[in-house]
């Protein structure tokens, strides 16, 4: 086992953490930094601080005071600080309270019933903005019609109670901010689509709307769901889907500001934001101020899924608060015969309060796959295990050393898009990309995305009597955009593929309404897509999936990890890995410690 990386300077407590490899040296780093700045010398302070900015990049806003060792129960035996004790240094700290060296406070602390949370400033301040906002949404509901409501509501929502569709349509009509949560195939777009539908018998046809995604591939899913459903419902055509970033407006000058913002609201009547687990805090925040105070807000996405590569977990925070006011009066008047008890639990009535909803029934997967992401979520492992080794065709666990059905998923796909690329055929380029993706937890090491590209290359070199170099780009290569190009009009995520096209390439990328259309030499962020990572293909949906484990022992395998994996997979699953892996990931949630879901 390599021994871990460690500063030079550390010394102490961050020598002692850095060594157990508990901290990284940049985490070591920025606390040393602040601390010369702030003029902080307290050791168990700069170990706070250390671990604060750990949290961070391990995907949680702030640290649990109380808790620290928690955060390493494995690390072996370690000068933990007690905890009242480090509480009461971190309130004294002028990093907390500003100091002789200047009015530099990049912490702060807050006070909970569970306990005292520690952030960085900045991101504490995203959390207050969101929270706010929110709380300013919730002070009143809008005005309804309810006459019309109720008329609109069962001309689109036939069928007989308790019908969960129907009652979020009503939930985005009676409130500011709706919250529409489930898994894959629940009707979460189906629903935006009739919430939409219900808007715009409600206020005319006038209405702006816009629609967004975390990225250009959910957003064109987003898209075309909508739009297939427009003509039907009487939706205007040519509703166009976006990413929050362009929604935003991206700035020249800065990466993390925008054009919309708290002083240039954006213009729009109904905004629907899809995929909403992928939002980082930082992204929730910038969206909660440019969002004027009467514009209906419909958030959709699967809290279950992993959440933001990026600090927070906003959706997850959200769906779990605890209720801060009952339910409309005017919701029960809309849909008296789905609020019975036959429909709704006393706890997701109760969150009815806080305008979400959650949709249960899946339409996208048949029943093996539904069962295997069903017991994944709860982490039951034995009934995961169970479902694995039915002999189901659509779920498959396979050891590592047994690849030849792998193997043929890949050949077989990579020859579908190697002859449709040099036939110039888009529509079926396109199309191949979504027959079978490989998905790896890691990006390197054996049961990493370069390993399997790699592998993967080589079979489908083999099998083709070609030697194919990806730095060449040839016709049906896949790619993997890996930064934002707004010149280009590619987002981080979108995927593609290099097809031959009037004498020269061209690398198509799927938009929903039709292709966009990038040369090749314009692609400055992009990689060969034949394996990518889980936290990649969120937003996607591929007819086949093969979900490469690490061993147990791997800190990412997650319930969430596995649970994302799963749910890409339209008609099968197939995972390679050992029985301890799939175990060893549904018994280990992943937790992000925030404070949006917690009472000051």
């Amino acid at each position: 086992m390599t021994a871990p990386l460690t500063t030079l300077r550390a010394t102490g407590a961050l020598r002692a953490f850095e060594a157990a490899g508990v901290l990284a040296p940049a985490d070591v780093h920025v606390a040393s930094r602040l601390g010369r700045l702030g003029g902080e010398t307290s050791e168990p302070v700069l170990l706070a601080t250390a671990l604060t900015v750990r949290a961070l990049r391990l995907g949680s806003v702030c640290v649990e005071l109380g808790r620290l060792p928690d955060l390493a129960a494995d690390a072996g035996d370690l000068p933990w600080p007690d905890p009242s004790r480090l509480t009461e240094a971190v309130r004294r700290s002028p990093l907390m309270t500003g100091g002789a060296a200047g009015p530099l406070t990049p912490l702060t602390l807050v006070d909970t019933p569970g306990g005292p949370l520690l952030f960085l400033t900045r991101y504490h301040r995203q959390e207050e903005i969101v929270r706010t906002a929110l709380a300013d949404r919730e002070r009143d509901r809008p005005a309804v019609d309810l006459g019309a409501a109720a008329a609109a509501l069962a001309a689109l929502f036939p069928g007989p109670a308790p019908d969960r569709q129907r009652v979020a349509a009503a939930l985005a009509a009676t409130e500011w901010t709706t919250i529409v949560a489930g898994g894959p195939g629940t009707g979460k777009t189906h629903t935006a689509a009739r919430i939409l539908a219900l808007l715009f018998a409600l206020h005319g046809p006038a209405l702006r709307v816009a629609l967004a995604a975390p990225t250009g591939k959910a957003a064109a899913r987003l898209q075309e769901s909508i739009g297939a459903q427009a003509e039907e419902l009487g939706l205007p055509a040519g509703l166009v889907a976006t990413t929050l970033h362009r929604l935003l407006g991206p700035r020249r000058d800065s990466r993390g500001r925008f054009t919309h913002h708290a002083h240039n609201r954006l213009p729009h009547d109904v905004i629907v934001l899809d995929e909403t687990s992928m939002v980082s805090l930082t992204m929730m925040a910038r969206l909660a101020e440019a969002v004027r105070p009467a514009t209906r807000l419909i958030l959709l996405g699967d809290p279950d899924q992993l959440a933001s590569v990026d600090a927070g977990a906003v959706l997850a925070d959200l769906v779990a608060r605890p209720p801060a006011r009952p339910p409309g009066p005017a919701l029960a008047r809309l849909v008296p015969g789905d609020l019975g008890a036959e429909g709704f639990p006393d706890a997701e009535r109760d969150q009815l309060g806080n305008a979400v909803i959650r949709l249960r029934h899946g339409h996208r997967f048949g029943a093996g796959i539904a069962a295997l992401a069903d017991a994944v979520r709860r982490g039951a492992a034995d009934e995961a295990m169970a479902v694995l080794t039915s002999g189901d065709e659509t779920v498959d666990l396979r050891p590592p050393d047994d690849l030849a059905g792998v193997r043929d998923d890949v050949v077989t796909t990579g020859l579908a898009l190697l002859d449709a690329a040099e036939r110039g055929d888009l529509t079926a380029a396109l199309a191949a990309l979504g027959t079978h993706r490989l998905l790896c937890a890691h990006r390197e090491g054996p049961s990493g995305v370069g390993h399997w590209s790699r592998r993967s290359l080589a079979w489908l070199s083999r099998a083709s009597g070609r030697v194919l170099d990806p730095d060449r780009r040839y016709p049906g290569l896949p790619l993997l955009v890996t930064e934002n190009d707004d010149d280009a009009g590619l987002s981080n995520g979108d995927t593609g593929v290099v097809v031959r096209r009037d004498g020269g390439l061209v690398a198509a990328f799927d938009r929903g309404a039709g292709p966009l259309l990038v040369h090749p030499a314009r692609l400055s962020s992009v990689h060969p897509a034949y394996a990518m990572t889980i936290h990649r293909s969120q937003g996607s949906q591929y007819d086949s999936v093969t979900v490469v484990l690490p061993d147990e022992t791997s800190a990412i395998l997650t319930r969430q990890l596995l649970y994302t994996a799963i749910t890409r997979a339209r008609r099968r699953v197939r995972i390679v890995g050992r029985e301890s892996a799939v175990r060893a990931a549904l018994g280990r949630p992943a937790l992000r410690a925030s404070g949006i879901g917690r009472t000051p």
